[in-house]
């Protein structure tokens, strides 16, 4: 029997959330181009060469954010896990952040933006693995094994 056209796939697959998060990683890699200055000031001091880092992690979430986009579903799972490994490598760089910004003189932007910031890294991790379709919510079991 063939499936509908206008029916999606029973794989878990997230087509919107994919394409939003595509987006978001588009930019944010054409960021790390347009605006390295400031990000090379976030990369924490123990990082060796920062401003090559920088431009890669930019082509990084280039190019995972076009994989998210292709019709091959392996290639799109590489990306998630994939930007899943590269939202947990960046943490510290958003601790360093925190850290330059509320040692200013001013105060920073604050640590109302910083600490929501800290607390959804976790949703970058899982986001795209959702998205893509490898995270899979658990049902209850409506019929449980007769003990």
């Amino acid at each position: 029997m063939a499936r509908s056209a206008a029916k999606p796939a029973q794989s878990g697959d997230h087509p919107v959330s994919r394409r939003i998060l595509a987006l978001f990683y588009g930019l944010a890699g054409i960021g790390h181009f347009m605006f390295a200055a400031p990000l090379l000031t976030i990369v924490p001091a123990w990082v060796p060469f920062p401003a090559f880092l920088v431009a890669a992690t930019g082509g990084f979430e280039v190019i995972a954010a076009a994989l998210l986009l292709v019709p091959h579903p392996p290639l799109r799972r590489i990306a998630a896990v994939g930007l899943a490994l590269y939202a947990i490598a960046v943490y510290p760089a958003n601790i360093q952040h925190m850290i330059n910004d509320l040692g200013r003189a001013s105060g920073g932007i604050g640590l109302w933006y910083h600490i929501p910031r800290l607390l959804l890294q976790p949703l970058l991790v899982l986001w795209p693995l959702q998205a893509c379709g490898l995270l899979r919510r658990s049902m209850p079991n409506k019929n449980p094994p007769a003990r």
